[in-house]
Protein backbone atom coordinates (compact mmCIF):
# COMPACT_ATOMS: atom_id res chain seq x y z
CA UNK A 1 0.00 0.00 0.00
CA UNK A 2 0.93 3.90 -1.03
CA UNK A 3 1.69 6.03 1.87
CA UNK A 4 1.39 9.65 1.32
CA UNK A 5 4.96 11.40 2.45
CA UNK A 6 4.39 15.14 1.16
CA UNK A 7 0.68 17.70 1.13
CA UNK A 8 1.26 20.65 0.43
CA UNK A 9 -1.38 23.59 -1.45
CA UNK A 10 0.21 25.28 -4.18
CA UNK A 11 -1.62 28.86 -4.62
CA UNK A 12 -3.69 29.34 -7.62
CA UNK A 13 -2.37 25.66 -8.28
CA UNK A 14 -4.36 22.97 -5.92
CA UNK A 15 -3.09 20.56 -3.89
CA UNK A 16 -0.03 18.00 -4.37
CA UNK A 17 0.60 14.91 -2.96
CA UNK A 18 3.54 13.12 -3.23
CA UNK A 19 2.82 9.09 -2.13
CA UNK A 20 5.44 6.44 -2.24
CA UNK A 21 4.51 4.50 -5.54
CA UNK A 22 3.01 1.33 -4.74
CA UNK A 23 4.19 -1.76 -7.36
CA UNK A 24 1.25 -3.83 -7.57
CA UNK A 25 -1.35 -0.98 -7.38
CA UNK A 26 0.16 1.57 -9.51
CA UNK A 27 2.37 -0.98 -12.27
CA UNK A 28 -0.46 -0.34 -15.14
CA UNK A 29 -0.83 3.27 -14.59
CA UNK A 30 2.78 3.97 -14.89
CA UNK A 31 3.00 1.67 -17.33
CA UNK A 32 0.44 3.40 -20.04
CA UNK A 33 3.02 6.90 -19.38
CA UNK A 34 6.09 5.52 -19.99
CA UNK A 35 5.27 3.49 -23.16
CA UNK A 36 4.11 6.74 -24.79
CA UNK A 37 6.67 8.22 -27.79
CA UNK A 38 6.29 11.42 -25.48
CA UNK A 39 8.13 9.77 -22.48
CA UNK A 40 11.21 8.20 -24.72
CA UNK A 41 13.74 9.95 -22.37
CA UNK A 42 12.48 8.17 -18.81
CA UNK A 43 14.30 5.23 -20.04
CA UNK A 44 11.30 2.60 -19.41
CA UNK A 45 10.08 2.83 -23.45
CA UNK A 46 8.69 -0.60 -24.46
CA UNK A 47 8.72 -2.25 -20.67
CA UNK A 48 5.61 -4.30 -20.05
CA UNK A 49 3.57 -4.08 -16.82
CA UNK A 50 5.77 -6.77 -14.81
CA UNK A 51 8.84 -4.93 -16.03
CA UNK A 52 7.41 -2.05 -14.45
CA UNK A 53 6.18 -3.53 -11.69
CA UNK A 54 9.60 -5.32 -11.21
CA UNK A 55 11.43 -1.84 -11.53
CA UNK A 56 9.10 -0.26 -8.85
CA UNK A 57 10.04 -3.12 -6.71
CA UNK A 58 13.31 -3.09 -6.91
CA UNK A 59 13.34 0.85 -6.12
CA UNK A 60 11.13 0.38 -3.48
CA UNK A 61 13.62 -2.17 -2.13
CA UNK A 62 16.46 0.71 -1.78
CA UNK A 63 17.30 3.03 1.13
CA UNK A 64 18.56 5.25 -1.00
CA UNK A 65 16.51 5.75 -4.34
CA UNK A 66 12.35 6.44 -3.86
CA UNK A 67 9.61 6.19 -6.45
CA UNK A 68 6.75 8.56 -5.70
CA UNK A 69 3.14 8.63 -7.68
CA UNK A 70 1.99 12.73 -7.91
CA UNK A 71 -0.67 14.23 -7.21
CA UNK A 72 -2.91 17.46 -8.09
CA UNK A 73 -6.21 17.73 -5.95
CA UNK A 74 -6.40 13.74 -5.88
CA UNK A 75 -5.81 13.31 -10.04
CA UNK A 76 -2.49 10.97 -10.94
CA UNK A 77 -0.22 13.72 -12.82
CA UNK A 78 3.39 12.39 -12.39
CA UNK A 79 6.30 10.24 -11.06
CA UNK A 80 8.66 12.03 -8.97
CA UNK A 81 12.02 10.12 -7.94
CA UNK A 82 14.65 11.02 -5.40
CA UNK A 83 18.12 9.54 -4.68
CA UNK A 84 21.32 9.86 -3.06
CA UNK A 85 23.62 10.87 -5.52
CA UNK A 86 26.93 9.25 -3.81
CA UNK A 87 24.89 6.11 -3.97
CA UNK A 88 24.17 6.51 -8.17
CA UNK A 89 26.21 7.25 -10.77
CA UNK A 90 25.70 10.75 -11.39
CA UNK A 91 28.26 10.80 -8.88
CA UNK A 92 31.01 10.10 -11.14
CA UNK A 93 30.33 13.27 -12.89
CA UNK A 94 30.43 15.57 -10.61
CA UNK A 95 31.42 16.38 -6.75
CA UNK A 96 28.52 15.31 -4.58
CA UNK A 97 27.97 17.06 -1.59
CA UNK A 98 26.18 16.46 1.60
CA UNK A 99 22.87 17.45 1.89
CA UNK A 100 22.88 16.76 -2.24
CA UNK A 101 19.60 14.86 -3.34
CA UNK A 102 18.96 13.52 -6.84
CA UNK A 103 15.67 14.34 -8.50
CA UNK A 104 13.93 12.69 -11.88
CA UNK A 105 10.20 14.41 -12.84
CA UNK A 106 8.00 12.24 -15.41
CA UNK A 107 4.35 14.46 -15.92
CA UNK A 108 1.84 12.47 -17.07
CA UNK A 109 0.92 13.00 -20.65
CA UNK A 110 -3.19 14.27 -19.26
CA UNK A 111 -1.80 17.08 -17.33
CA UNK A 112 1.20 18.60 -19.83
CA UNK A 113 -0.73 20.64 -21.86
CA UNK A 114 -2.19 22.66 -19.03
CA UNK A 115 0.21 26.43 -18.97
CA UNK A 116 2.30 26.39 -16.27
CA UNK A 117 1.53 23.03 -14.41
CA UNK A 118 4.66 21.73 -14.76
CA UNK A 119 6.02 24.77 -12.67
CA UNK A 120 2.78 24.47 -10.00
CA UNK A 121 4.00 21.01 -9.73
CA UNK A 122 7.87 21.80 -9.34
CA UNK A 123 6.49 24.30 -6.01
CA UNK A 124 5.54 21.51 -4.16
CA UNK A 125 8.45 19.12 -4.87
CA UNK A 126 11.11 21.41 -4.43
CA UNK A 127 9.83 21.80 -1.01
CA UNK A 128 9.55 18.05 -0.61
CA UNK A 129 12.93 17.37 -2.16
CA UNK A 130 14.77 20.19 -0.10
CA UNK A 131 13.09 18.70 3.21
CA UNK A 132 16.15 18.47 5.52
CA UNK A 133 18.46 18.45 2.26
CA UNK A 134 20.45 21.90 0.99
CA UNK A 135 20.88 21.02 -3.12
CA UNK A 136 19.04 19.31 -5.72
CA UNK A 137 20.64 17.60 -8.46
CA UNK A 138 18.94 16.89 -11.76
CA UNK A 139 20.58 15.10 -14.88
CA UNK A 140 17.77 15.37 -17.60
CA UNK A 141 18.83 13.98 -20.90
CA UNK A 142 20.52 16.37 -23.05
CA UNK A 143 18.50 16.14 -25.89
CA UNK A 144 15.19 16.54 -23.74
CA UNK A 145 15.08 20.87 -24.20
CA UNK A 146 12.02 21.01 -22.83
CA UNK A 147 13.26 19.70 -19.54
CA UNK A 148 16.34 21.54 -19.43
CA UNK A 149 14.77 24.89 -19.96
CA UNK A 150 11.50 24.12 -17.61
CA UNK A 151 14.48 22.96 -14.25
CA UNK A 152 15.97 26.77 -16.08
CA UNK A 153 12.71 28.96 -15.20
CA UNK A 154 12.00 26.94 -12.13
CA UNK A 155 15.46 28.43 -10.73
CA UNK A 156 17.77 25.77 -11.52
CA UNK A 157 21.35 26.32 -12.11
CA UNK A 158 23.27 24.68 -15.71
CA UNK A 159 26.04 22.43 -15.20
CA UNK A 160 28.02 21.25 -17.77
CA UNK A 161 27.02 17.87 -19.90
CA UNK A 162 28.24 14.55 -18.88
CA UNK A 163 28.10 11.12 -19.58
CA UNK A 164 26.42 8.96 -16.98
CA UNK A 165 27.63 5.30 -17.15
CA UNK A 166 26.24 2.64 -17.88
CA UNK A 167 24.94 0.49 -15.20
CA UNK A 168 24.90 -3.62 -15.52
CA UNK A 169 24.15 -5.00 -12.45
CA UNK A 170 22.27 -8.07 -11.83
CA UNK A 171 19.47 -6.50 -10.59
CA UNK A 172 19.38 -3.71 -12.56
CA UNK A 173 20.49 -1.98 -16.06
CA UNK A 174 20.57 1.19 -17.12
CA UNK A 175 22.10 2.38 -20.48
CA UNK A 176 25.11 5.70 -20.65
CA UNK A 177 23.14 8.39 -21.01
CA UNK A 178 24.24 11.99 -22.15
CA UNK A 179 23.14 14.45 -19.50
CA UNK A 180 22.94 18.27 -18.20
CA UNK A 181 23.31 18.49 -14.95
CA UNK A 182 20.94 21.08 -13.23
CA UNK A 183 21.23 22.45 -9.50
CA UNK A 184 18.83 24.03 -7.45
CA UNK A 185 19.71 25.84 -3.94
CA UNK A 186 17.39 27.76 -1.83
CA UNK A 187 18.56 31.37 -1.32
Amino acid sequence: MSRTEHVQAVEGFGTVRVDRIDPERHAELVHGWVNEERARFWGMHGTSVEQVREIYAHLDSLTTHHGFLVHRDDEPVGIFQTYDPEADRVSECYEARPGDIGVHLFVAPSAAPERGFTEGLLTALIDFALTGRTRIVGEPDAANEKAIARLVRAGFELGPEVVLPEVDLPEVFIPAKEARLAFYSRA
